[in-house]
Protein backbone atom coordinates (compact mmCIF):
# COMPACT_ATOMS: atom_id res chain seq x y z
CA UNK A 1 0.00 0.00 0.00
CA UNK A 2 1.71 3.32 -0.72
CA UNK A 3 0.12 6.15 0.68
CA UNK A 4 -0.20 9.86 -1.53
CA UNK A 5 3.17 11.87 -1.67
CA UNK A 6 1.85 15.34 -0.28
CA UNK A 7 4.64 16.68 -2.53
CA UNK A 8 4.12 14.88 -5.36
CA UNK A 9 0.38 15.64 -5.66
CA UNK A 10 0.39 19.60 -5.05
CA UNK A 11 -1.25 19.94 -8.28
CA UNK A 12 -4.30 17.42 -9.52
CA UNK A 13 -2.94 16.17 -12.81
CA UNK A 14 -4.77 13.05 -12.35
CA UNK A 15 -6.92 11.14 -10.16
CA UNK A 16 -6.75 9.99 -6.69
CA UNK A 17 -7.48 6.49 -6.41
CA UNK A 18 -9.98 6.04 -3.85
CA UNK A 19 -10.89 3.00 -1.47
CA UNK A 20 -13.71 2.77 -0.25
CA UNK A 21 -14.79 0.21 2.93
CA UNK A 22 -18.18 -0.33 4.17
CA UNK A 23 -20.97 -0.01 1.04
CA UNK A 24 -24.31 0.27 3.01
CA UNK A 25 -26.43 3.08 4.34
CA UNK A 26 -23.69 5.94 3.85
CA UNK A 27 -22.20 4.98 0.36
CA UNK A 28 -24.10 7.70 -0.96
CA UNK A 29 -21.19 9.99 0.50
CA UNK A 30 -18.38 8.39 -1.00
CA UNK A 31 -20.28 8.29 -4.94
CA UNK A 32 -19.24 12.03 -4.17
CA UNK A 33 -15.04 10.84 -4.85
CA UNK A 34 -15.63 8.80 -8.06
CA UNK A 35 -14.75 11.44 -10.55
CA UNK A 36 -13.12 9.75 -13.19
CA UNK A 37 -11.51 12.61 -14.95
CA UNK A 38 -11.66 15.21 -12.53
CA UNK A 39 -9.25 14.81 -9.69
CA UNK A 40 -10.53 11.59 -8.01
CA UNK A 41 -11.97 8.21 -8.80
CA UNK A 42 -12.79 4.76 -6.49
CA UNK A 43 -11.14 2.23 -8.02
CA UNK A 44 -11.98 -0.41 -4.90
CA UNK A 45 -14.49 -1.50 -2.48
CA UNK A 46 -14.22 -3.41 0.63
CA UNK A 47 -17.32 -4.76 2.04
CA UNK A 48 -18.12 -8.40 4.09
CA UNK A 49 -21.57 -8.64 2.31
CA UNK A 50 -22.32 -9.48 -1.26
CA UNK A 51 -24.78 -7.14 -1.19
CA UNK A 52 -22.44 -4.27 -0.39
CA UNK A 53 -19.82 -5.55 -3.30
CA UNK A 54 -23.04 -5.60 -5.62
CA UNK A 55 -24.09 -2.13 -5.13
CA UNK A 56 -20.51 -0.84 -5.61
CA UNK A 57 -20.89 -2.69 -8.83
CA UNK A 58 -23.77 -1.46 -9.83
CA UNK A 59 -23.30 2.00 -8.83
CA UNK A 60 -19.50 2.62 -9.79
CA UNK A 61 -19.13 0.18 -12.99
CA UNK A 62 -17.85 -2.94 -13.44
CA UNK A 63 -14.50 -1.74 -13.27
CA UNK A 64 -14.37 -0.70 -9.44
CA UNK A 65 -12.69 -3.94 -7.86
CA UNK A 66 -14.38 -5.65 -4.98
CA UNK A 67 -13.06 -7.21 -2.29
CA UNK A 68 -14.33 -8.70 1.44
CA UNK A 69 -11.83 -7.26 3.65
CA UNK A 70 -9.88 -4.15 4.67
CA UNK A 71 -6.73 -6.61 4.50
CA UNK A 72 -7.52 -7.54 1.22
CA UNK A 73 -7.46 -4.15 -0.17
CA UNK A 74 -4.31 -2.95 1.81
CA UNK A 75 -2.75 -6.24 0.85
CA UNK A 76 -4.06 -6.44 -2.78
CA UNK A 77 -4.28 -2.52 -3.87
CA UNK A 78 -2.87 0.63 -4.50
CA UNK A 79 -4.94 3.37 -3.40
CA UNK A 80 -4.27 7.44 -2.37
CA UNK A 81 -6.85 7.61 0.34
CA UNK A 82 -9.60 5.39 1.92
CA UNK A 83 -13.16 6.14 2.93
CA UNK A 84 -14.31 4.44 6.28
CA UNK A 85 -18.60 4.13 6.00
CA UNK A 86 -18.64 1.30 8.30
CA UNK A 87 -21.02 0.54 11.00
CA UNK A 88 -20.16 2.86 14.23
CA UNK A 89 -18.40 0.01 15.98
CA UNK A 90 -15.81 -0.84 12.94
CA UNK A 91 -14.42 2.57 12.51
CA UNK A 92 -11.69 2.14 15.36
CA UNK A 93 -10.37 -1.58 14.21
CA UNK A 94 -10.61 -0.55 10.42
CA UNK A 95 -8.77 3.08 10.76
CA UNK A 96 -6.50 1.78 13.14
CA UNK A 97 -5.64 -0.10 9.86
CA UNK A 98 -5.64 2.27 6.96
CA UNK A 99 -3.88 4.73 9.80
CA UNK A 100 -0.18 2.20 10.15
CA UNK A 101 -0.39 1.98 6.28
CA UNK A 102 0.23 5.58 6.46
CA UNK A 103 -3.01 6.39 4.14
CA UNK A 104 -4.81 9.21 4.33
CA UNK A 105 -8.35 8.42 6.03
CA UNK A 106 -11.68 9.82 5.93
CA UNK A 107 -13.81 8.27 8.81
CA UNK A 108 -17.12 8.78 8.89
CA UNK A 109 -18.40 10.32 12.30
CA UNK A 110 -18.42 9.73 15.24
CA UNK A 111 -15.13 8.74 14.95
CA UNK A 112 -15.08 5.79 17.16
CA UNK A 113 -17.68 4.64 20.13
CA UNK A 114 -15.43 4.25 22.98
CA UNK A 115 -12.55 7.02 24.08
CA UNK A 116 -9.63 5.05 24.40
CA UNK A 117 -10.58 4.08 20.67
CA UNK A 118 -10.76 7.70 20.15
CA UNK A 119 -7.46 8.57 21.11
CA UNK A 120 -5.33 5.86 20.06
CA UNK A 121 -6.62 7.19 16.42
CA UNK A 122 -5.54 10.46 16.65
CA UNK A 123 -2.01 9.17 18.37
CA UNK A 124 -1.45 6.82 15.64
CA UNK A 125 -2.55 9.38 13.03
CA UNK A 126 0.07 11.88 14.70
CA UNK A 127 2.69 9.13 14.79
CA UNK A 128 2.36 8.23 11.14
CA UNK A 129 1.73 11.69 10.01
CA UNK A 130 -1.59 9.80 8.00
CA UNK A 131 -4.33 12.63 7.36
CA UNK A 132 -7.00 11.94 9.48
CA UNK A 133 -10.39 13.67 8.72
CA UNK A 134 -13.57 12.92 10.27
CA UNK A 135 -17.41 13.08 8.78
CA UNK A 136 -18.68 16.23 10.47
CA UNK A 137 -20.68 17.51 7.48
CA UNK A 138 -23.01 19.67 9.58
CA UNK A 139 -19.78 22.27 9.14
CA UNK A 140 -20.69 22.08 5.68
CA UNK A 141 -24.39 23.00 6.24
CA UNK A 142 -26.09 26.30 4.87
CA UNK A 143 -27.73 27.10 8.30
CA UNK A 144 -24.79 26.00 10.62
CA UNK A 145 -22.21 27.88 8.30
CA UNK A 146 -24.08 30.94 8.66
CA UNK A 147 -24.99 30.97 12.09
CA UNK A 148 -20.97 30.97 12.58
CA UNK A 149 -20.62 33.73 10.49
CA UNK A 150 -23.19 35.76 12.85
CA UNK A 151 -21.29 34.65 15.58
CA UNK A 152 -17.88 35.55 14.52
CA UNK A 153 -18.81 39.02 13.60
CA UNK A 154 -19.31 39.65 16.91
CA UNK A 155 -23.13 40.90 16.31
CA UNK A 156 -24.38 39.33 19.26
CA UNK A 157 -20.96 40.11 21.44
CA UNK A 158 -19.47 37.32 23.29
CA UNK A 159 -20.80 33.36 23.24
CA UNK A 160 -22.30 32.47 26.97
CA UNK A 161 -24.34 30.44 26.19
CA UNK A 162 -25.85 27.49 23.59
CA UNK A 163 -28.69 25.54 23.52
CA UNK A 164 -29.82 22.68 21.44
CA UNK A 165 -33.21 20.75 20.88
CA UNK A 166 -33.08 17.93 18.08
CA UNK A 167 -36.36 16.85 17.47
CA UNK A 168 -35.76 13.29 15.71
CA UNK A 169 -39.50 12.23 14.20
CA UNK A 170 -37.59 9.37 11.68
CA UNK A 171 -35.95 7.67 15.21
CA UNK A 172 -37.68 4.50 15.32
CA UNK A 173 -37.40 3.90 11.54
CA UNK A 174 -34.02 5.20 11.80
CA UNK A 175 -32.43 3.89 15.38
CA UNK A 176 -34.16 1.38 16.69
CA UNK A 177 -34.56 -1.92 14.39
CA UNK A 178 -30.93 -2.28 13.83
CA UNK A 179 -27.17 -1.96 15.78
CA UNK A 180 -27.78 1.22 16.99
CA UNK A 181 -30.10 0.34 19.24
CA UNK A 182 -27.90 -1.24 21.34
CA UNK A 183 -25.25 -0.09 24.12
CA UNK A 184 -22.44 -2.77 22.84
CA UNK A 185 -22.50 -1.56 19.14
CA UNK A 186 -22.96 2.22 19.66
CA UNK A 187 -22.89 3.23 23.49
CA UNK A 188 -25.50 5.75 23.01
CA UNK A 189 -27.45 8.08 20.52
CA UNK A 190 -25.67 10.92 21.90
CA UNK A 191 -22.81 9.53 19.78
CA UNK A 192 -24.44 8.37 16.90
CA UNK A 193 -26.68 11.39 16.57
CA UNK A 194 -25.67 13.73 18.84
CA UNK A 195 -21.96 13.87 17.74
CA UNK A 196 -23.12 16.36 15.26
CA UNK A 197 -25.04 18.67 17.51
CA UNK A 198 -22.34 18.41 20.00
CA UNK A 199 -19.87 19.41 17.59
CA UNK A 200 -21.59 21.95 16.43
CA UNK A 201 -22.31 23.43 19.91
CA UNK A 202 -18.24 23.46 20.33
CA UNK A 203 -17.58 25.08 16.84
CA UNK A 204 -20.24 27.90 17.63
CA UNK A 205 -18.98 28.38 21.07
CA UNK A 206 -15.29 28.13 20.13
CA UNK A 207 -14.73 25.89 22.99
CA UNK A 208 -14.59 22.27 24.18
CA UNK A 209 -16.74 20.49 27.02
CA UNK A 210 -15.19 19.96 30.53
CA UNK A 211 -17.71 18.77 32.23
CA UNK A 212 -20.87 17.23 31.66
CA UNK A 213 -24.03 16.08 33.70
CA UNK A 214 -27.31 13.91 32.24
CA UNK A 215 -30.57 12.44 32.66
CA UNK A 216 -32.15 10.12 29.66
CA UNK A 217 -34.51 7.53 29.69
CA UNK A 218 -35.25 4.96 26.92
CA UNK A 219 -39.14 5.82 27.63
CA UNK A 220 -40.94 4.19 24.20
CA UNK A 221 -39.56 1.81 22.24
CA UNK A 222 -38.41 -0.38 25.15
CA UNK A 223 -42.00 -1.11 25.57
CA UNK A 224 -42.65 -2.15 22.14
CA UNK A 225 -42.82 -6.07 22.23
CA UNK A 226 -42.87 -6.07 18.49
CA UNK A 227 -39.43 -7.51 17.37
CA UNK A 228 -37.31 -8.79 14.00
CA UNK A 229 -33.57 -9.61 13.56
CA UNK A 230 -33.06 -7.11 10.55
CA UNK A 231 -29.71 -8.01 9.77
CA UNK A 232 -30.89 -9.30 6.35
CA UNK A 233 -32.05 -5.59 5.07
CA UNK A 234 -31.35 -2.01 5.29
CA UNK A 235 -32.83 1.20 6.98
CA UNK A 236 -35.04 2.01 3.35
CA UNK A 237 -36.20 -1.66 3.42
CA UNK A 238 -38.31 -1.49 6.43
CA UNK A 239 -39.06 2.34 6.98
CA UNK A 240 -42.68 3.80 7.13
CA UNK A 241 -43.11 7.18 6.90
CA UNK A 242 -46.85 6.42 7.92
CA UNK A 243 -45.82 4.78 11.17
CA UNK A 244 -47.36 6.60 14.28
CA UNK A 245 -47.65 6.80 17.21
CA UNK A 246 -44.07 5.73 17.80
CA UNK A 247 -45.33 2.64 20.16
CA UNK A 248 -47.10 1.58 17.56
CA UNK A 249 -43.89 0.66 15.63
CA UNK A 250 -43.13 -3.13 14.46
CA UNK A 251 -40.18 -5.09 14.03
CA UNK A 252 -37.80 -3.10 16.16
CA UNK A 253 -34.12 -4.84 16.81
CA UNK A 254 -34.23 -8.04 19.65
CA UNK A 255 -32.28 -5.95 21.60
CA UNK A 256 -32.86 -1.98 22.44
CA UNK A 257 -30.77 -0.92 25.11
CA UNK A 258 -29.93 3.22 24.51
CA UNK A 259 -32.01 6.33 25.45
CA UNK A 260 -34.56 7.47 23.13
CA UNK A 261 -34.91 10.87 25.34
CA UNK A 262 -31.30 12.17 26.63
CA UNK A 263 -30.59 15.82 27.91
CA UNK A 264 -27.27 17.21 28.55
CA UNK A 265 -25.96 20.20 30.55
CA UNK A 266 -22.28 20.90 29.50
CA UNK A 267 -19.90 23.50 30.65
CA UNK A 268 -17.04 24.22 28.39
CA UNK A 269 -13.22 24.77 28.94
CA UNK A 270 -13.72 28.78 28.14
CA UNK A 271 -16.94 29.13 30.21
CA UNK A 272 -19.72 28.58 27.63
CA UNK A 273 -22.62 26.95 29.08
CA UNK A 274 -24.25 24.57 26.68
CA UNK A 275 -27.23 22.06 27.31
CA UNK A 276 -28.54 19.40 24.29
CA UNK A 277 -32.08 17.70 24.35
CA UNK A 278 -32.76 14.87 21.60
CA UNK A 279 -35.81 12.99 21.64
CA UNK A 280 -36.62 10.12 18.91
CA UNK A 281 -40.24 10.17 19.43
CA UNK A 282 -41.36 13.55 18.29
CA UNK A 283 -43.77 13.76 14.95
CA UNK A 284 -41.27 16.74 13.69
CA UNK A 285 -37.60 16.03 12.48
CA UNK A 286 -35.36 19.01 12.77
CA UNK A 287 -32.74 20.89 15.00
CA UNK A 288 -33.04 24.01 16.66
CA UNK A 289 -29.97 25.97 18.33
CA UNK A 290 -30.01 28.93 20.21
CA UNK A 291 -27.29 31.06 20.64
CA UNK A 292 -27.02 33.56 23.43
CA UNK A 293 -24.22 36.43 23.67
CA UNK A 294 -23.79 39.19 26.04
CA UNK A 295 -25.17 41.59 23.08
CA UNK A 296 -28.31 39.61 21.54
CA UNK A 297 -28.85 36.04 20.34
CA UNK A 298 -29.87 33.90 17.24
CA UNK A 299 -32.03 31.03 16.61
CA UNK A 300 -32.82 29.16 13.64
CA UNK A 301 -36.41 28.36 12.50
CA UNK A 302 -35.16 25.26 10.66
CA UNK A 303 -32.60 23.84 9.46
CA UNK A 304 -32.68 23.73 5.76
CA UNK A 305 -32.60 25.83 2.40
CA UNK A 306 -35.67 28.99 2.95
CA UNK A 307 -35.75 28.75 6.74
CA UNK A 308 -34.97 31.34 8.84
CA UNK A 309 -32.31 32.44 11.22
CA UNK A 310 -33.70 34.42 13.70
CA UNK A 311 -31.37 37.54 15.25
CA UNK A 312 -32.66 39.96 18.02
CA UNK A 313 -29.94 42.66 19.45
CA UNK A 314 -32.26 45.04 21.38
CA UNK A 315 -35.02 44.98 24.41
CA UNK A 316 -37.60 46.04 21.91
CA UNK A 317 -37.99 43.04 19.86
CA UNK A 318 -40.03 40.08 21.32
CA UNK A 319 -41.66 36.59 20.53
CA UNK A 320 -41.76 36.72 16.70
CA UNK A 321 -40.57 39.82 16.09
CA UNK A 322 -36.90 39.51 16.12
CA UNK A 323 -34.38 42.90 14.98
CA UNK A 324 -33.40 41.01 12.10
CA UNK A 325 -34.48 37.74 9.88
CA UNK A 326 -31.39 35.85 7.51
CA UNK A 327 -32.74 33.30 5.03
CA UNK A 328 -30.68 30.16 4.78
CA UNK A 329 -29.07 29.92 1.47
CA UNK A 330 -29.51 27.19 -1.22
CA UNK A 331 -26.50 24.49 -1.10
CA UNK A 332 -25.20 24.90 -4.89
CA UNK A 333 -25.92 21.05 -4.87
CA UNK A 334 -29.28 20.39 -2.75
CA UNK A 335 -28.84 16.51 -4.03
CA UNK A 336 -25.96 16.40 -2.36
CA UNK A 337 -27.14 15.03 0.77
CA UNK A 338 -27.46 17.08 4.21
CA UNK A 339 -29.06 20.37 1.73
CA UNK A 340 -25.51 19.99 -0.14
CA UNK A 341 -23.06 19.30 2.59
CA UNK A 342 -21.89 16.14 1.58
CA UNK A 343 -20.42 16.97 -1.71
CA UNK A 344 -18.58 19.86 0.33
CA UNK A 345 -17.40 17.43 2.61
CA UNK A 346 -16.29 14.93 0.31
CA UNK A 347 -14.43 17.83 -1.44
CA UNK A 348 -12.73 19.38 1.47
CA UNK A 349 -11.10 15.74 1.99
CA UNK A 350 -9.79 15.10 -1.07
CA UNK A 351 -8.11 18.56 -0.86
CA UNK A 352 -7.08 17.94 2.64
CA UNK A 353 -5.03 14.47 0.53
CA UNK A 354 -3.48 16.22 -1.80
CA UNK A 355 -2.33 19.67 -0.04
CA UNK A 356 -3.01 18.87 3.50
CA UNK A 357 -3.88 22.47 5.00
CA UNK A 358 -6.67 23.70 7.26
CA UNK A 359 -10.17 22.22 7.17
CA UNK A 360 -13.38 23.40 8.66
CA UNK A 361 -13.62 19.78 10.25
CA UNK A 362 -11.44 18.67 12.73
CA UNK A 363 -10.47 15.84 14.11
CA UNK A 364 -9.60 17.08 17.67
CA UNK A 365 -12.88 18.56 17.68
CA UNK A 366 -14.37 14.83 16.76
CA UNK A 367 -12.62 13.27 19.31
CA UNK A 368 -14.09 15.76 21.81
CA UNK A 369 -17.45 15.12 20.96
CA UNK A 370 -17.28 11.60 21.08
CA UNK A 371 -15.95 12.00 24.54
CA UNK A 372 -18.69 14.43 25.84
CA UNK A 373 -21.07 12.11 24.42
CA UNK A 374 -19.43 9.20 26.36
CA UNK A 375 -18.95 10.76 29.25
CA UNK A 376 -23.06 12.26 28.83
CA UNK A 377 -23.63 9.19 28.22
CA UNK A 378 -22.00 7.39 31.62
CA UNK A 379 -23.72 10.33 33.59
CA UNK A 380 -27.07 9.67 32.43
CA UNK A 381 -26.36 5.86 33.30
CA UNK A 382 -25.17 6.78 36.99
CA UNK A 383 -27.85 9.36 37.90
CA UNK A 384 -26.76 12.49 36.52
CA UNK A 385 -23.75 13.09 38.56
CA UNK A 386 -21.26 15.24 36.93
CA UNK A 387 -18.43 13.91 35.18
CA UNK A 388 -15.01 15.47 33.90
CA UNK A 389 -14.48 14.62 29.98
CA UNK A 390 -11.00 14.57 30.11
CA UNK A 391 -8.66 16.49 27.33
CA UNK A 392 -6.43 15.54 24.40
CA UNK A 393 -3.06 15.59 25.48
CA UNK A 394 -1.23 19.49 24.52
CA UNK A 395 1.19 17.81 22.19
CA UNK A 396 -1.79 15.78 20.15
CA UNK A 397 -4.10 19.02 20.41
CA UNK A 398 -1.70 21.23 19.03
CA UNK A 399 -0.55 19.09 15.86
CA UNK A 400 -3.98 18.87 14.77
CA UNK A 401 -4.72 22.11 15.75
CA UNK A 402 -1.99 23.13 13.33
CA UNK A 403 -3.57 21.46 10.41
CA UNK A 404 -1.68 17.68 10.82
CA UNK A 405 1.49 19.46 9.55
Amino acid sequence: MTPLDPAAAAEPTEDLRIGVIGFGMRHSVALHAHRPGEGSRITVVADPSERGRETAREEIGAEVATVGSVEQLLAEHEVDAVMILTPDFAHAEVALATLGAGLPTFCEKPLAIRLEDADAMLALAAEKRARLYIGHNMRHMPVVRQMKAIVDSGRIGRVRAIWCRHFVGTGGDFYFKDWHAERAKATSLLLQKGAHDIDVIHWLAGGYTRRVSGIGDLAVYGDVTDRRDNSDRRMWDWYDEDSWPPAAQKELNPVIDVEDISMLQMTLDNGVLASYQQCHFTPDYWRNYTVIGDAGRIENMGDGSGDQIHIWESRRSGPGRPDAVEVVARAEDTDGGHGGADPRLVAEFLRFTRSGGATDVSALAAREAVATGIRGAESIRSGGVPLEVPPVPEELRAYFNGGQA
